[in-house]
């Protein structure tokens, strides 16, 4: 009788590329799922769940990034400086004209594993505000 042996992903194993996802018009969860989806590596059929087998996502146009409904006004970012009262709150609409990229990488970041996996995931994340001629042959992919 034969066995059948699961395959599990190494780092021998996996082929890396690069994708240019353009954030013109699309929604910000939409495009941070996709952009989670490609950095995991769940698009591949070697997908290992405990292993680094994602690709490398460039997002350009982060400045143009949209959000629906009340979000503009009514979505806060957190942050605490560790000290007593020390709680900073900001509002989409403040940290998306200062810094988009920001917006967007806290966005792809909340889909991702929160331990040391992640860390390393978010790491082959590139955000761009415009787009820059060096990732123009990047393959594309589209936004549903």
């Amino acid at each position: 009788m034969k066995k059948r042996k699961t395959v599990f992903a190494n780092e021998k194993m996996i082929k890396r590329q690069w994708y240019r996802l353009d954030a013109a018009g699309a929604v910000l969860g939409r495009l941070a799922s996709k952009a989670a989806v490609y950095l995991r590596g769940k698009h591949k059929p070697g997908f290992t769940p405990q292993t680094d087998c994602g690709d490398f996502i460039v997002i350009v146009n982060a400045d143009k990034v949209k959000v629906t409904g009340n979000k503009a006004k009514d979505k806060t970012y957190f942050s605490h400086s560790g000290f007593p009262a020390g709680d900073r709150l900001v509002s989409f609409e403040k940290l998306s004209a200062a810094q988009p990229e920001k917006v967007v990488r806290l966005a792809v970041q909340g889909m991702l594993p929160h331990n040391r996996l992640g860390a390393r995931l978010i790491s082959k994340l590139k955000v761009c505000r415009g787009e820059p001629k060096q990732y123009s042959k990047v393959q594309k992919l589209e936004v549903a």
